[in-house]
């Protein structure tokens, strides 16, 4: 088979050395690279020039997104372009990873996605790093979303009119979902992909993360919560059951004092129980985070209501 033409787009805003390193890891292995900047001021523009990228510099005037940042990478890309390798800026990719990828999509041609594992580089510098490696380690096999970094097809990609760019997070999987409604598969492979430095160390970063999530989910389930999809329903749902209904269960439950007791105690039985299946600090993270999750859903909603348009919510 004639062996397809590979480009990458990559993302970022002073990302400083990472972005250095995303680039570098990236250069044996594609045609061209493509880096769309989302007004850095350390300089990554004219270092990644120096490495040979195309650079695109994003009009800060317009909201930006990265669904808005990919989009524009994509469109610099030739119409002899058969795949297109996603790279946020703070990662850089294994060097086995787009040979393997490229390949198990020139074997399976109703694949339009395959990611792989995407590893927390310094996942013992906290808690919430080590938290991030976990959530990246997703099942192998046919799945129904990728993350932000994946190889896939450019003309389904195109077809489908790319990234919806109005999207603060949860781009990915809205894309995916797509794809696999037009037909197209999506699969993550047994293979090292990327490794990230997520640079979470303190509580308030994991908060804003968790509160980000909570949006996606809301935002994703008005767009597509209707079955047979209901996509992100039951995250909505998980979120504001643990952090407004039970809550607001053990609130009146102060008129019946026996009752009180025994509200509070679901919370730990939920740890607990999780714990047995994921660990103590993934389980009490995963309880406490609906309590962000839920913050974001109200916040999307509420500028909803009020017809706004919600700016990045950045944790870093």
């Amino acid at each position: 088979m004639t062996a397809p033409v590979i480009d990458a787009v990559v993302i970022g805003r002073n990302e400083g050395a990472h972005l250095l390193a995303c680039l570098a890891s990236l250069q044996d292995q594609v045609r061209q690279l493509v880096y769309v900047d989302s007004g850095s001021s350390d300089g990554s523009v004219i270092a990644a020039r120096d490495m040979g990228a195309k650079v695109v510099e994003l009009d800060m005037s317009r909201p930006f997104t990265a669904a808005r940042a990919r989009n524009a990478g994509v469109a610099e890309l030739g119409d002899d372009c058969s795949l297109v390798q996603f790279v946020d800026g703070d990662c850089t990719i294994d060097p086995d990873w787009i040979p393997n990828a490229s390949s198990f999509l020139q074997d399976h041609p109703d694949v339009a996605v395959v990611c792989g594992r995407r590893r927390e580089r310094f996942p013992d510098a906290s808690v919430y790093n080590a938290l991030c490696d976990r959530e990246w380690d997703t099942p192998v096999g046919e799945t129904k979303a990728c993350g932000g970094d994946a190889l896939m097809r450019l003309a389904p990609f195109r077809r489908l009119g790319g990234y919806r760019e109005s999207l603060i997070a949860g781009e990915e999987p809205e894309l995916c979902l797509r794809l696999r409604s037009a037909g197209w598969r999506i699969w993550r492979l047994d293979s090292e992909m990327t490794l990230h430095d997520a640079k979470m160390l303190r509580f308030a970063q994991w908060w804003t993360r968790a509160r980000r999530a909570g949006y996606a989910f809301a935002e994703g389930a008005t767009l597509h919560g209707a079955p047979p999809e209901r996509h992100w329903v039951t995250e909505v749902r998980r979120a504001l059951l643990w952090a407004l209904g039970l809550p607001l269960a053990v609130a009146l439950s102060t008129l019946m004092t026996s009752w009180m007791l025994l509200a509070l105690l679901i919370y730990p039985a939920q740890v607990l129980r999780l714990s047995r299946r994921m660990g103590s600090p993934a389980a009490l993270f995963n309880v406490l985070g609906k309590f962000p999750e839920a913050l974001g859903v109200a916040d999307y909603h509420w500028h909803r209501a009020l017809g706004r348009r919600r700016h990045l919510i950045e944790y870093k």
